[in-house]
Order: structure tokens, then sequence, then C-alpha cells
């Protein structure tokens, strides 16, 4: 919304207005112009309480003990997996597809010792 009033500020200030067909807003008119930010305040308003309550339900869950996020596909354990066979001879594609974790996930995992949170199978 604030990139839509500053597109529309600046055409002001070229000398253009902004006319709406579908929810006929004309900025030229100042009554136009009041309906337009009167939206823009009410688009605003409704993101601002989205987020809040975004925020609200995620620190409600944080004190029930739930994070969120995907599981994490290339545990320690699949990683040991993985290197005992790329170990024995296969390739880190192979020990990919065998221990069931993505090839970028299980090349991370074996570049920085940690494992990545990736689940393509």
């Amino acid at each position: 919304m604030t990139h839509l009033l500053q597109t529309v500020a600046d055409l002001e200030n070229r000398g253009v207005g902004f006319r709406s067909l579908t929810e006929n807003i004309d900025t030229t008119t100042p009554t136009g112009r009041l309906v337009f930010h009167i939206f823009g305040a009410l688009g605003q308003f409704e993101r601002d309480l989205i987020r809040e309550r975004t925020n609200a339900g995620l620190t409600a869950a944080a004190a029930r003990g739930r994070k969120g996020g995907r599981p994490m596909a290339a545990t320690p354990e699949r990683v040991a997996r993985a290197r005992h066979l790329i170990a024995t001879g296969l390739t880190v594609r192979e020990a990919a597809a065998r221990v069931k974790v993505g090839n970028s996930a299980l090349y991370a995992a074996l570049r920085n010792g940690e494992p990545k949170n990736d689940t393509n199978r």
C-alpha cells in the first residue's frame, strides 16, 4: 500500500490524476483523495491486525512448547548414515536417496557438519 500511495503522489506531482474504474475513486477531486487515503489506511490497519494476531499465535504456541517450521530432514543420524554409505563407495546423491534427504541438504550437512532443514525427497 505504501508503494501505491507513493506512486499516486508522484503522479500528482507530475500533474497526473489517478482514477480507478472499478472502485469509482478519482484523486483529482478532494473527495476522491479522501476515499483513496481512507482505503489505504484501512488496508494498512488490516495488515497490522493480521501481523499482531500472527505474532500472538506464535507466542502462545511457543508458550505451549510448540515450535514452528518444517521438521529437520538431515538429522544427525541420517547424516552419519549417509557418511557411512559414502565411505562404502556410494555417491552423495545415492546416499541422499537412501537416507531420504534432499541432495542439497546432505551436501550442506556434509560441508558444514550441520544438518540443513530440507525435506526434498
